[in-house]
């Protein structure tokens, strides 16, 4: 009876042993585990200041009146005024889009009221489409003359302003940008590192981020009204520690 006991326990003896051990192995993968993956991850804002190198000037204008073939008329007149306008400004046929006349009847539509001022309302767009940012920038300030022979010009178009300045060579940029969110990153691991008594290792991951284009005047979004942009982007950098 006594062997019998003594014998028992010794399955649960090597159970016990054998839990502990799995137990060890189990705390020492954690700690290599943890040790393997040391790491620090950042965050690498940078902001570079560039110049419109597109703009589109929309230059549109109306006229209103009792018959149809009148305000026609004078559309064409004011038409023929703008062209001549950019002409003297030296701006290319190749760089002017001339957008179709269009005269409405406000009494053929069927919720038009049935006394109108005027019955006829007509309206025309001239583009100009040109690389020369700064030459678009000088005719619009040079209109006085258009206004004073009585083109009705518009200033803007459904909330957008008429001249838009754009930047099309953004890959041309985009390099720099993106090298100077890097140095940022890296300077700042580098000082958590140091910081932390380790060493900054490798690269281990990179995200560019979203790349904005900013008004140069403080707005949140690219509206177009400046010919200055700003480009902003926050990359993130993951970075082993040694």
């Amino acid at each position: 009876m006594e062997n019998t006991v003594r014998i028992g326990w010794i399955p649960a003896l090597i159970i016990g042993v054998a839990l502990a051990f799995a137990g060890w192995s189990v705390g020492r993968g954690v700690e290599r585990f943890r040790m393997g993956d040391r790491a620090v991850t950042v965050k690498g804002l940078a902001e570079l200041d560039v110049k419109s190198d597109f703009a589109i000037w929309t230059l549109s204008f109306r006229r209103a009146g009792d018959e149809f073939g009148g305000v026609q008329r004078l559309l064409s007149e004011d038409r023929e005024r703008i062209l001549a306008f950019l002409g003297e400004q030296g701006f290319e046929a190749g760089e002017i889009e001339i957008r179709p006349l269009q005269v409405q009847d406000l009494l053929a539509r069927e919720w038009s009221p049935r006394e109108v001022g005027l019955r006829f309302n007509g309206q025309g767009q001239v583009l100009v489409k040109s690389p020369r940012v700064d030459a678009l920038a000088q005719a619009v300030n040079r209109v006085d003359p258009l206004i004073q022979a009585g083109v009705q010009l518009e200033s803007e178009q459904q909330g957008q302003p008429g001249l838009r300045y754009q930047l099309r060579g953004f890959n041309e940029v985009k390099p720099k940008l993106l090298e100077e969110a890097t140095l940022n990153a890296r300077a700042q691991a580098a000082k958590f590192a140091a910081d932390a008594g380790a060493t900054l290792g490798r690269l281990k991951n990179a995200n560019q981020g979203v790349i904005r284009v900013l008004d140069s005047d403080g707005g949140e979004e690219d509206s177009g009204r400046t010919i200055g942009k700003r480009l902003r982007v926050v990359s993130t950098f993951e970075y082993a520690l040694e």
